[in-house]
């Protein structure tokens, strides 16, 4: 008898488990990380677990702007990818990481030299924006993915604040061989000021999430980057260090990968063929940093 009940209890419990609607999420989406955002949002890119990839190519369903910055016959859909990952710092269980990715048909416009995807936030636009005034701070986690690795021995921006006029960007976030400046290794993420010059680097890594945020002053021009990897608190890595961040603008988020061989970046140069590349983003947002608030 005891036998027999233990072997029905153990059938009762297999049938729970392989009951409809009771499948485990998956793993890459339920690690809730401790990171808490302390101040006022400005835009937010943090992608619900129920966003799917259709999603990003309409403005009613979109955090982004569905339009830019992107080659000309693809949709966002056709370019992000939901990786399984652990969340990064700032993403509870209700968000998932996000893949943003190039490939050969990446070309925005005429500009034929890069390989280019870039994200916009909605109403981030490119004079008024409530992104370049006061004191803003934006956060983001990057993740390196084998499969779809970066050839550093280019040069990407990946995360960048371009002026209005398009003229130059008051900060540039980068990885791989800096066109100009070799002597920079390529294995590292950079931060650049204005004038192009590097102000603090760390190295890539290959298995960890690794958390940024940029607070720039738009009134004392000033710039300040903070850094964690994991799911640890960020720290600051610099000081409030001078920098223009005059002009408004816009920020842009993803990938822009620039040539070789060529002082012509825009329109020439050399990309491989086959391209496949991608990096993985998380905890994507920009907070108002007035009265020195940074969330760690």
């Amino acid at each position: 008898m005891h036998n027999a009940v233990l072997l029905s209890l153990l059938a009762a419990v297999a049938t729970v488990v392989a009951a409809p609607g009771c499948t485990p999420k998956p793993p890459g989406h339920v690690h809730a990380s401790t990171g808490v955002i302390k101040c006022p949002l400005v835009f937010d890119g943090r992608v619900k677990t129920t966003t799917q990839l259709a999603d990003f190519d309409s403005y009613s369903t979109s955090l982004f702007n569905p339009d830019y910055v992107k080659g000309q016959n693809l949709k966002w859909s056709q370019i992000i990818k939901f990786p399984e990952t652990p969340n990064a710092h700032f993403d509870n269980d209700t968000y998932k990481p996000f893949e943003v990715t190039i490939s050969d048909e990446s070309i925005f416009q005429n500009q034929r030299g890069f390989r280019r995807a870039g994200l916009q936030f909605q109403g981030d636009t490119n004079n008024g924006s409530p992104g370049s005034k006061g004191v803003k701070t934006i956060h983001f986690s990057l993740k390196w993915d084998a499969q779809r690795a970066l050839n550093l021995s280019h040069e990407y921006l990946l995360v960048w604040h371009e002026a209005a006029d398009y003229s130059s960007n008051q900060f540039n976030f980068e990885a791989g061989t800096i066109i100009g400046q070799t002597s920079l290794p390529r294995d590292t993420y950079k931060v650049l000021n204005r004038r192009n010059s590097q102000i603090w680097s760390t190295p890539i890594l290959r298995n960890d999430w690794q958390n940024f945020a940029i607070t720039l002053d738009f009134n004392r021009n000033t710039l300040q980057v903070y850094y964690s990897k994991g799911d640890e608190p960020l720290k600051s890595v610099t000081n409030a260090v001078s920098n223009d961040n005059s002009g408004e603008g816009q920020y842009q988020v993803g990938m822009l990968k620039k040539p070789t061989g060529t002082s012509d970046v825009v329109n020439s140069g050399y990309q491989q063929r086959n391209l496949n590349e991608g990096l993985i983003y998380g905890s994507l947002f920009v907070e108002d940093s007035a009265n020195a608030c940074v969330s760690v």
